[in-house]
């Protein structure tokens, strides 16, 4: 069966045959050619089918006369022999078109054969792209606005070229870093580079997961962590103005004497402007939201350089189009963040972390479950395997009993976090759970989730020199037990190492899927756990990212959750924004989606 792209491809050639099929009825009803003309006896005509420069082609003998004496009854014949010219010329002209207009299509991610990189049901594990040598012009206006604070230094390339978490990698790495220190900057820079058309892939802590920061076509990268100030601090509105390169933990050491926190936590290292540009969330998000959620306004360097303030600091506000929540969780490919206002939380006054095991993780879910139906605000349900807990004891020296286990936190008044643990304490017991501790003192419930901040790092310690396919679905809250329970029946068969963790309050949850890297067999096996939970999830209506972003990682997972007309409209909102496509290339947007 043909796939979508084959299907536009030829509708438009037929719409160029239907022209060229008129213009000819109308030439064989005028004064013309009188003779026989043999023509193309015994031919082959080969026409390419896909839009993906695939090698196919069908052929098709013809061996008919063509007659153009309109006396003659077997006149019309011509008009099936002229079939392969109409047919080539509108092969023909469609071509010209897409070289014309190369923004129809992305196509740096071209494979020789089969779909494209990231393209749906792609296979391919490292992201080519078009390589152009970065111009000495813009080198030199490069220096003349970073001055010293730029580096051609190959070492230092390669580094902003793989990100610190993720296995995937690229053909190239970024020609030229740069460390813009104000929002002129970044502007000068963003405007210089979409005048030489030269790529930009912006950088914050790195520590994003499905390959967003990776620059296959080289390019310049924008590394924004030098920008990491608080330009504002509002305590009556309970907001914040800060720089994008600040970091989660940082901008928290720097609000607590004031009572206040920004409740979004996700790994150790994220930093504010990153958080925003893959719509991050954490283990807070069921109290809280997610990023979209805790962001009040941002500026952002559109690709020609202009400066766009997306909003107001007020609450809320129903004036024209949000485009703050457009710039969240779009990676960096509609523009670079220079500014975000976050919304603050009060710090609770009190506080308990609480953990239970249970005989299986279906249980464990059906609890996490339970608990969020009973109505209690719980501000974090986090879900760990038994093999998770096993890491945890050997990363750090601990004797957890080695069972999949829940924690919870309780935030409120002293009163009203008991009566909570003594609810949740009640279900527990409902759904064969045992071990039920908690803990009030601070420097006890810190240790306590120190254990599940630093699970992926736990996890490596199981296995040193592997890497980690870590994956990301999300599903309703009513389908996680039964998403779970089929994926550790897969995990647990399969011949790699993995670990389940899940923020089961909101239907999320990773497997930590350990795989050498050497090992052609090991990365196949790793890839198709992760296809299956992700196929899983979508059967579910969930989705193959629930706060790790698409980066180039999860983009040929897209067309099946999101469907073509979703992804068209992304692309014109692209092409809109982005007319020459230098805003972090190949991320996102799935390559095989054309207008």
């Amino acid at each position: 069966m043909p796939d979508l792209d084959d299907m536009l491809l030829l509708s438009q050639r037929y719409i160029h045959l239907e022209k060229a099929m008129v213009f000819f009825t109308w030439l064989s009803r005028s004064r013309s050619f009188c003779k026989p003309i043999n023509f193309f006896q015994n031919s082959f005509f080969h026409s390419n089918h896909t839009a993906r420069s695939r090698s196919q082609s069908h052929s098709r003998v013809l061996e008919n006369t063509i007659v153009v004496n309109s006396n003659n009854s077997n006149s019309q014949t011509w008009r099936t022999s002229l079939l392969p010219i109409v047919l080539a010329v509108s092969g023909g002209s469609l071509a010209l078109q897409l070289q014309k207009n190369p923004s129809l299509c992305d196509a740096p991610n071209l494979q020789e054969r089969g779909g494209r990189i990231g393209g749906k049901d792609s296979t391919e594990r490292i992201v080519k792209g078009t390589y152009k040598p970065v111009p000495p012009e813009l080198i030199s206006e490069l220096k003349a606005i970073c001055q010293d604070n730029m580096t051609l230094d190959y070492d230092e390339r390669y580094f902003h070229g793989k990100p610190q978490y993720s296995f995937h990698k690229a053909v190239n790495i970024p020609d030229v870093v740069v460390f813009p220190r104000s929002e002129d900057e970044v502007s000068k820079i963003v405007r210089s580079c979409n005048n030489h058309k030269v790529p930009i892939v912006p950088y914050g802590g790195a520590t994003s997961i499905e390959g967003h920061t990776l620059s296959p076509n080289g390019g310049v990268c924008i590394d924004m962590t030098l920008m990491n100030n608080v330009k504002a601090l509002h305590v009556k509105d309970m907001d914040v103005v800060v720089e994008p390169g600040i970091g989660w933990m940082e901008l928290n050491d720097y609000l607590a004497p004031y009572g206040l926190f920004f409740p979004l936590d996700p790994g150790p290292g994220a930093t504010i402007g990153g958080m925003c540009g893959t719509r991050c969330s954490g283990s807070l998000a069921v109290r809280y939201g997610t990023m979209r959620d805790n962001v009040i306004n941002l500026k952002a360097v559109l690709a020609d350089g202009e400066v766009v303030k997306t909003g107001s600091r007020a609450r809320k506000s129903a004036a024209g189009y949000d485009l703050t929540r457009l710039m969240i969780g779009s990676e960096g490919t509609l523009g670079v963040i220079t500014e975000v206002t976050l919304r603050l939380q009060k710090i609770p006054e009190h506080s308990i972390v609480a953990m239970c095991n249970f005989p299986t993780v279906k249980d464990a879910a059906d609890v996490a479950i339970a608990a969020m139906l009973s109505g209690i605000q719980v501000s974090r349900v986090e879900l760990l395997d038994e093999v998770q807990v096993k890491a945890v004891n050997l990363a750090n020296g601990k004797e957890l009993p080695e069972f999949p286990t829940l924690m919870f936190e309780f935030i409120g008044t002293e009163a009203y976090t008991r009566e909570q643990t003594l609810i949740v304490q009640k279900i527990v017991s409902e759904h064969r759970g045992s071990d039920f501790v908690f803990a009030e003192d601070p420097q006890a419930k810190k240790e306590l989730w120190k254990i599940r901040k630093e699970a992926l790092l736990a996890c490596f310690a199981m296995a040193p020199g592997f890497e980690a396919m870590t994956t990301d679905v999300c599903v309703p809250l009513s389908h996680l037990g039964e998403l779970i329970s089929k994926s550790k029946e897969k995990l647990d068969a399969s011949s790699l190492l993995c670990t389940v963790i899940a923020h089961a309050g909101d239907g999320n949850f990773h497997t930590v899927i350990l795989f050498d890297p050497a090992n052609e067999e090991h990365r196949e096996e790793a890839e198709r756990l992760n296809t299956f939970m992700v196929h899983a999830a979508l059967s579910m209506e969930g989705t193959c990212t629930g706060e790790h972003g698409v980066g180039t990682g999860k983009m040929k997972y897209l067309e099946k959750e999101l469907g073509t007309e979703n992804l068209r409209t992304m692309k014109k909102i692209k092409a809109a924004l982005d007319p020459n496509g230098i805003m972090n290339p190949g991320k996102l947007i799935p390559p095989h989606i054309c207008l």
